[in-house]
């Protein structure tokens, strides 16, 4: 086991990560921006070091400054998180030549998954479903052109180094598809440094249902259930839920089955999450693989009972699941809310400045990741998300019950927050009834 991993991230999920290498009795070294020296992960980790200045390219993706804060500490070992560098697979191969210990998986297969396009022709061969579409990058529109008219519109134009709903254009005509390309194109280089793209059909009002998966280095792959994500603004997930309300037992075998399928046919270790489109006939796609923890694997963990971070921790030092399929057994209902500094009745921009004063809600059932206090400065630099709130109980009608006073007794002022806003989403009809899809937002007006 590790003795000291030093943590390649901030906020709320360096914090989380702190608290499971306590638990395993591993020590913490965090690293910080100049504009990140009062956060808290710097404050509670055993020690922490400042990797640069507020701009994300000179200090949480500064590979050189990072591996340095490595070589000072002692560190064995980095736990990137999500975002920044946990897709990166040069800094996994970096990691691998400094001696460092990278918690997560192989950089091979990071590459044959993080390229959409690839990922989507591996699945192919293992059986998978996939949305019909190209083999591979488009490049030519006439070839483009000829793809789409024969799935049929409307399609999709998808960034192949994509992920967070960047470098996405939906096309409903050929008069469309030339610009959606162009724009996709920019977006997906500006974004991930790759302007390649390919496209997929357009699945309508599909739901957005992942696969939670924990893979050793032994060959053992479990799944743990499925998220249900299919509250998205513009692609951002809001609100996630494990189990989806449309789950069975037979859909469940299928899907955790093609997932597990996936993370094989890629040698895959450590946490990942296999993402996919399910249609109103409960016909499922793949859409495609996050290899790292996600966001939201908290709710997984509440209905699962298995800690995910420690368990990526045990893998990536070589320990095997200590546990089977056999052994997963998912009880009770849990559902996240996410929490972020922004104006929702200003388009939803975003709101830094200082929180003068903060109560989060408690009590049975109620679990919330946070890195913020009274006094704490919210900055432009990152992403706006200040906490998730997540509600547990034994059916979902109790668990969104039980989320709705949690969410009236969240507060937070100096700054804006969408905790209003989530609260409406929990007392529309159509989300309690579980009638939801990726479009329901639009659909319904609320964004």
């Amino acid at each position: 086991m590790f003795d000291k991993i030093l943590i390649a991230n901030r906020g709320e999920i360096a914090v989380r990560i702190i608290h499971a290498c306590r638990e395993l009795g591993i020590r913490t070294v965090a690293v910080y921006s100049e504009a990140d020296r009062g956060a808290l992960h710097a404050q509670i980790a055993d020690e922490a070091v400042c990797i640069g200045p507020a701009a994300t390219k000179d200090s949480y993706l500064n590979i050189q400054s990072i591996l340095a804060a490595c070589e000072v500490t002692g560190a064995e070992a980095i736990h990137p998180g999500f975002g920044f560098l946990s897709e990166n697979s040069s800094f996994v191969k970096t990691c691998e030549l400094c001696g460092v210990t990278f918690i997560g998986p192989s950089p091979k297969s990071m590459d044959m998954m993080g390229d959409k396009a690839h990922a989507k022709q591996t699945m192919r061969r293992a059986g998978v479903p996939v949305v019909p579409g190209s083999d591979g990058v488009v490049t030519d529109i006439e070839e483009a052109k000829k793809i789409a008219a024969q799935i049929g519109y409307p399609v999709m134009v998808k960034a192949s180094a994509g992920g967070g709903g960047r470098g996405i254009r939906k096309v409903d005509d050929e008069r469309e598809l030339e610009s959606a390309m162009t724009a996709a194109k920019t977006e997906a280089l500006s974004f991930f440094g790759d302007d390649g793209v390919y496209i997929e059909k357009f699945i309508v009002n599909p739901r957005h249902v992942e696969i939670q998966l924990l893979a050793d280095k032994f060959g053992n792959v479990v799944h743990l259930g499925e998220r249900d994500c299919s509250v998205q603004r513009r692609n951002q997930k809001m609100i996630e839920e494990s189990p989806s309300p449309i789950m069975t037992p037979e859909l469940r075998h299928r899907m955790g089955t093609a997932a597990r399928a996936a993370a094989t046919a890629c040698g895959y270790y450590n946490a990942g999450t296999v993402e996919f489109l399910v249609d109103s006939d409960l016909n499922f796609y793949f859409m495609e693989m996050n290899t790292r923890i996600q966001v939201e694997h908290g709710i997984t963990e509440l209905v699962s009972g298995i800690d995910l971070v420690k368990n990526q921790i045990l893998i990536a030092a070589g320990e095997p699941l200590s546990f089977t399929q056999q052994d997963i057994e998912l009880r009770g209902h849990a559902i996240e809310c996410r929490i972020n500094a922004e104006s929702p009745q200003l388009n939803f921009r975003p709101s830094p400045g200082k929180i003068e004063s903060l109560h989060m809600p408690g009590g049975n059932g109620i679990r919330i990741d946070s890195a913020v206090y009274s006094g704490y400065e919210i900055t432009p630099y990152y992403d706006s998300m200040i906490a998730k709130v997540m509600a547990y109980a034994p059916t979902r009608d109790e668990a969104i019950q039980k989320m709705k006073w949690a969410l009236a007794e969240f507060i937070v002022e100096g700054i804006d927050t969408n905790i209003d806003f989530q609260l409406d989403l929990l007392r529309d009809k159509d989300f309690e009834a579980g009638n939801v899809d990726i479009g329901f937002l639009q659909r319904k007006g609320y964004c």
